[in-house]
C-alpha cells in the first residue's frame, strides 16, 4: 500500500502545472492587442490608408546564420505519382513543399527557398540572416577538405574507368570463345554427317572427290 502511494504521489508531482492566472491575463493582453488593432484599422480606413496587418511575434534571435548541413531533396518526388491526403486543408499532405518549422506549404521549389531563406523561417529557428565571418583555421579546413573530396572523386573516377574497361575485355573474350564453340560444333556436325553417308555407301564418289582421289585406274588406254 507504501508503494502504490509513493508512485502515486510521484506521478502527481510529475505532471506538469499550469498557471491559469497567468494564461488567463496572456489572453486578455492579447484580445486587448487585437481591438486596439481593429480600432486603429477603422481610422486608417476612414482616411483612405490600408489597413495594418497582424504580424505575429517571432521568437528573437540567438546565434548567427549556420549553414545546413543536409540536403534539401528538392527532386525526391520528382517523375513520381503521389496520392494527395489533405486537399482542401493546411498542413502536410498537400501537393508541394511543406515546411514543418511554420506549418506552410510551398506550391514550388522556387517559393520553397524564398521561405526557407526567409527572415521568418531563420527567426523560428533562432537564427539572424548574418552571416558569421570565418577565421583563417576554417578557411584552412575547408580548402582542405574541398581537395579532399576532389581526389576522392577523381579516384572513383579512375576506378570506374579501369572497371568498364576490364568488363569491355572480359566480354569481348567470351564472344570469341562463343564464336570458337560454334564453329567447332559446326566442323562436328560436318564429320558426322560425312561419316554418316559413308557409312550408307552412296557417297563413296563424293567422299572421294571431297578428299582429293579422282580414281585408282591407270591414265593407259
Amino acid at each position: 500500500m507504501t508503494d502504490k502511494a509513493t508512485a502515486s504521489k510521484s506521478i502527481d508531482t510529475a505532471r506538469r502545472t499550469w498557471n491559469k492566472e497567468e494564461f488567463a491575463a496572456k489572453a486578455k493582453e492579447k484580445d486587448q492587442e487585437e481591438r486596439e488593432r481593429m480600432k486603429e484599422n477603422e481610422e486608417r480606413l476612414k482616411k483612405g490608408k490600408k489597413p495594418r496587418r497582424f504580424r505575429e511575434e517571432l521568437p528573437k534571435a540567438t546565434e548567427l546564420l549556420k549553414q545546413r548541413e543536409g540536403p534539401l531533396e528538392l527532386d525526391k518526388n520528382q517523375n513520381k505519382t503521389m496520392i494527395i491526403q489533405n486537399p482542401g486543408g493546411r498542413g502536410p499532405g498537400q501537393p508541394g513543399y511543406f515546411c514543418e518549422v511554420c506549418n506552410r506549404t510551398s506550391k514550388d521549389s522556387a517559393a520553397y527557398l524564398n521561405h526557407i531563406n526567409g527572415r521568418a523561417h531563420l527567426r523560428r529557428l533562432g537564427q539572424t540572416t548574418t552571416i558569421a565571418r570565418s577565421n583563417i583555421e576554417q578557411v584552412r579546413a575547408r580548402i582542405a577538405f574541398l581537395r579532399e573530396k576532389t581526389r576522392e572523386a577523381a579516384n572513383a573516377k579512375a576506378f570506374d574507368f579501369d572497371q568498364r574497361l576490364k568488363e569491355i575485355r572480359e566480354k569481348e573474350e567470351a564472344e570469341r570463345q562463343a564464336a570458337k564453340e560454334r564453329k567447332k560444333a559446326e566442323k562436328e556436325a560436318k564429320r558426322i554427317e560425312i561419316v554418316q553417308t559413308i557409312d550408307d555407301g552412296s557417297g563413296d564418289v563424293d567422299m572421294s572427290s571431297m578428299m582429293g582421289f579422282a580414281g585408282f585406274g591407270t591414265s593407259k588406254k
